[in-house]
């Protein structure tokens, strides 16, 4: 007797993440012998920063690792208040400050406490595939905000006014997967109109400490309703720590306390304690992005000479988003290919547009410059 199937939930049928596809990809080849190079994922290549590794091994030597409260440790939660007012001259009481499983966590923590089933939300399209598969998963309705090179990938007024009426719009300055970042005038613009509109803005910062010119503004400078998300795994290069923050506004604080509570008990305690003392690494932080703008330079002056010539300005974090719709009309065939035949590991743009994303694709530059340089030379030859 043939065995009936149980139900299987529709949430789960999302799009996949291609850049950890690709990522998968690569880790297979290199398993047989391959020499691959990772541009594919916006990971720093350099690990955390020394003093971090050093509390985290005492701190296990030394300390119980329990729960923490489900908000973080408080002693987080106010250097990280602290933070805000060092780095951006903006006062953040810690109380409207939570830690998070990564990033990740904080958006699930965002999009449950802001948004109900049915609601709208409006993504930029490029944008971070993680928005749109979450949200999707959530039962919330998606509303892409289509940007181009005309709009430097970043949304506008004019932009939010043709779609009609949304309950939430995310942003995210500098951007996956372009790099590109908003002015504070036009961040300014975004949070007023949100505002008057009553339309819940969550502003992802994941990328702040990583720019090259002006220092992005944060959205919490301009209205305390702003969910702001960031997290330790960019700047920090603390990728698998798996640790965020967010600040949010007092009146969601209680929601999204006693969703912390259910869902993850408390962020992970290691983590914590090594994050307090991440915070004073700019120093040798600010070395990794200077490892980063050497990268972004030298693919600037050698991509377009091998074909790759239309690029967003990558005004922060550490991507290249280029329109590869004179080399292929299927960026994931393209990069797929030129995994197998290069060992470069690149991302496809239908990561990042469902519409556009076949004409697109991301190279990464977080890791060390010999990988960047080593990438441009077995591209050149490929394309010969």
């Amino acid at each position: 007797m043939k065995r009936q199937s149980l139900k299987v939930a529709q949430r789960g049928k999302i799009a996949p993440f291609f850049a950890m596809e690709m990522l998968q990809a690569a880790n297979q080849l290199a398993a047989t012998g391959d020499d691959i190079l990772h541009l594919e994922v916006g990971e720093p290549g350099f690990g955390a920063p020394v003093s971090v590794i050093n509390v985290a091994k005492t701190t296990l030597d030394h300390t119980i690792l329990g729960y923490t409260e489900a908000l973080g440790m408080p002693e987080l939660r106010a250097r990280i208040s602290r933070h805000y007012k060092e780095y951006y001259d903006v006062e953040v009481p810690s109380d409207r400050v939570v830690t998070t499983f990564g990033a990740s966590g904080a958006f699930l923590l965002a999009f449950l406490a802001a948004f109900d089933v049915g609601d709208k939300i409006a993504v930029v399209q490029p944008g971070y595939p993680a928005y749109r598969n979450i949200l999707t998963a959530l039962g919330l309705q998606v509303i892409p905000l289509c940007a181009g090179p005309k709009q430097r990938f970043q949304p506008s007024v004019d932009l939010l006014q043709e779609v009609g009426p949304i309950n939430g719009l995310i942003i995210a300055s500098p951007s996956n997967p372009t790099g590109t970042m908003l002015s504070k005038a036009e961040l300014k613009k975004l949070v007023s109109w949100c505002k008057n509109k009553r339309v819940r803005l969550i502003s992802d910062e994941i990328y702040h400490g990583i720019s090259y010119g002006n220092s992005p503004a944060t959205a919490a400078s301009f209205d305390d309703q702003v969910i702001v998300i960031n997290s330790f795994s960019k700047y920090f290069a603390m990728t698998g720590w798996r640790l965020g923050w967010m600040i949010v506004p007092h009146d969601l604080a209680p929601s999204v306390e006693r969703l912390a509570q259910n869902l993850f008990v408390s962020p992970a305690s290691l983590p914590q304690h090594a994050a307090l003392t991440a915070l004073d690494c700019r120093k040798e932080l600010d070395t990794y992005v200077e490892i980063y703008a050497r990268n972004r330079a030298y693919l600037l002056n050698h991509l377009p000479s091998i074909g790759f010539e239309r690029l967003a300005p990558a005004d922060g974090a550490f991507y290249l988003y280029a329109d590869v719709s004179g080399l292929t009309s299927d960026s994931k065939r393209f990069c797929q290919k030129m995994l197998e035949e290069t060992g470069v590991a690149t991302t496809p743009g239908i990561d990042f547009d469902t519409r556009l994303g076949h004409r697109y694709m991301r190279f990464s530059f977080a890791g060390a410059e010999q990988t960047v340089v080593e990438a441009v030379k077995r591209l050149n030859n490929w394309r010969r």
